[in-house]
């Protein structure tokens, strides 16, 4: 008792105000319920595997379904963020490997889900045939193949764009390393990170009602979760299971957005690159909470004491410099060995792919005029697609520009849009698709040209979430500058607010354009109450193959989006990224 009182004390002398009680509930029953998803999902997953899974379309099943897959979102965001905090950071410091890594990045990105989850599946379920862990786990790494790159991508341009003396700075400190990482490299791309984070679970969602619901061919994979609960409630066409999965859908937005996404961009701002900092800054409820939660300040007041310990002429660094010398020592005989075996492992999968890929497209005939299945249909489908896509991202750019600045530069607005559009960018794109075909149908527009908003529905928050990131990142002090210049409001959107954000434009276009390819398979292919919507294209062409279990096509298809995204973004956007670093970087 004595030493929580004296604790108790201490705390209270740290933060000059006493803690709150609630905000200890609070704390706990996050942290609960974060336990309680990660069990949920673990039990699922160690089940026996059901070759048919009955969902169930009554209202109760559908708090079960919504944290299964609020769980496999989080845990394929966790896995996004370990990759890329380690590929980005790898690819920034090493020029030798940047030069292969940013490209086979490319590539990755333009591969389509369905182009990773037949072959992912099949493994999985070979692997574990008993349980449905396979299936788990392919769901959640279609899930990351979702939201990987966007993070990727924002995370190494935020790397590149580190000002020179500010590395200077690091190095006079002594700096390297784990320490130049934590201190320097992550607080620099801490708020491009957040936002595309949100863009990327976002991204993870829009993909909910085909990972949790995947057929190929007569076989059926089906998973537990509100986006296999949608899909088929729109199968059977039935109104009120709709309805309660929307409502659900929303809910798990609005409580994700308020306990966890609003917190961090709240404390994000901490990192934000100014000499002066702004007195209207992004807050949260939750965050002002928990810090005022004993358990955190007593966690704090912890962590700082144990940091204020450790001197520099101690004991303790000085055996553990001797630790880490002996470590880089080992570390640097070993490292070619394990290199090599890496590399030769890599090169040895890379072959065996290519050559399995090569067999695929080789049966695949140039010409069919019976079932136009066929490399002549796969180059005319690009075609179509290609002009989708390019219409999409560009009227997704029109009107997110403006809209995007306005509401990044204003902390007011950011507080008051930031869960609107939150919540907008979340929601399953898909789950909107029979309400979008419904108006098509009622103003008499051809699916042909009408899946041109499906596919905007899903693609244009790339492009506003990197936006509001770069007008919320321009420093107090230029608009500063620019008040006492007093710039008109013409001058100060071309002088101010449209360079700082172009580098944040360039990577919303480089990722609106790689969701546009992958929501062509959704977009231009879909069925709705035993309805087939379906427009000429490569989407709908991947689609087609991966129901009829059609592998040559589907591969076909897949290298074809592969190597044409490839291609526009070396020739395009690669041109673009040099443009930002070298004329409208803040830090250059």
């Amino acid at each position: 008792m004595a030493w929580v009182v004296f604790h108790t004390r201490r705390v209270r002398e740290a933060f000059g105000k006493p803690p709150i009680l609630w905000a200890d509930v609070l704390l706990l029953l996050m942290v609960a319920a974060a336990v309680g998803g990660v069990v949920l999902l673990a039990a699922e997953a160690a089940s026996p595997h059901q070759p048919k899974l009955v969902i169930d379309l009554r209202f109760a099943a559908l708090p079960k379904y919504a944290i299964l897959s609020l769980a496999r979102g989080f845990a394929a965001y966790a896995l996004s963020l370990l990759f890329t905090l380690v590929y980005a950071t790898t690819a920034a410091h090493h020029a030798r490997a940047e030069r292969i890594m940013i490209p086979a990045l490319d590539v990755l990105q333009s591969v389509p889900v369905l182009g990773f989850l037949p072959g992912l599946v099949l493994a999985m379920i070979r692997l574990f045939p008993s349980r449905e862990l396979g299936l788990e786990v392919a769901c959640i790494l279609m899930i990351f193949t979702g939201q990987v790159w966007n993070m990727t991508f924002s995370f190494h341009g935020s790397l590149r764009a580190i000002p020179a003396t500010l590395r200077e700075v690091a190095a006079i400190n002594h700096l390297r390393g784990f320490q130049a990482f934590g201190w320097l490299e992550v607080p620099a791309g801490m708020i491009g990170l957040v936002w595309n984070s949100m863009m990327s679970m976002a991204g993870g969602w829009f993909f909910l009602t085909v990972t949790e619901a995947f057929t190929l061919g007569n076989q059926d994979y089906r998973l537990p979760g509100i986006g296999s609960y949608m899909n088929e409630a729109m199968q059977q066409g039935n109104s009120a299971a709709i309805a309660g999965g929307l409502f659900t859908m929303v809910a798990i937005i609005v409580t994700v957005d308020q306990f966890f996404w609003r917190p961090i961009v709240a404390w994000s701002q901490r990192f934000k690159m100014e000499e002066i900092a702004e007195s209207d800054s992004p807050h949260s409820w939750v965050l002002s909470t928990i810090q005022h939660s004993y358990l955190y300040r007593w966690m704090s007041n912890a962590w700082g004491e144990s940091r204020a310990t450790v001197r520099p002429g101690s004991l303790l660094p000085r055996i553990e410099r001797w630790r880490l010398s002996r470590v880089a020592s080992a570390w640097k005989v070993m490292r070619p060995v394990v290199g090599g075996a890496i590399a030769a492992a890599v090169a040895a999968a890379v072959v065996w792919g290519l050559w399995s890929l090569a067999r695929l497209l080789r049966d695949l005939p140039l010409h069919d005029p019976a079932t136009h299945d066929d490399w002549r249909h796969v180059l005319v489908a690009l075609g179509a697609s290609f002009l989708r896509t390019t219409v999409a991202v560009g009227l997704g750019a029109i009107w997110t520009l403006p809209v995007g600045i306005m509401i990044g530069r204003s902390p007011k607005w950011s507080r008051r849009m930031q869960p609107i559009i939150q919540l907008m960018a979340s929601f399953p794109a898909p789950m909107l698709f029979p309400l979008a075909i419904a108006a098509l149908n009622w103003l008499h527009v051809p699916f042909t040209i009408g899946c041109v908003s499906l596919m905007l529905l899903g693609t244009q928050w790339y492009i506003l979430f990197n936006i509001i990131a770069g007008a919320t990142a321009i420093p107090a002090d230029l608009k500063e500058v620019a008040a006492v210049y007093r710039l008109s409001t013409v001058k100060r959107w071309k002088k101010l607010y449209i360079p700082c954000v172009f580098p944040y434009l360039v990577t919303g276009l480089v990722t609106a354009a790689g969701g546009a390819w992958n929501a062509t398979i959704v977009s231009e292919y879909f069925q709705l109450h035993g309805t087939t919507y379906s427009a000429f294209g490569l989407g709908s062409t991947i689609s087609h193959a991966t129901a009829s279990g059609n592998f040559s096509l589907l591969a076909a298809s897949v290298v074809v989006m592969a190597a044409s995204v490839v291609v526009i973004n070396r020739l395009c956007w690669k041109r673009l990224y040099r443009l930002a670093e070298m004329r409208y970087s803040l830090t250059s």
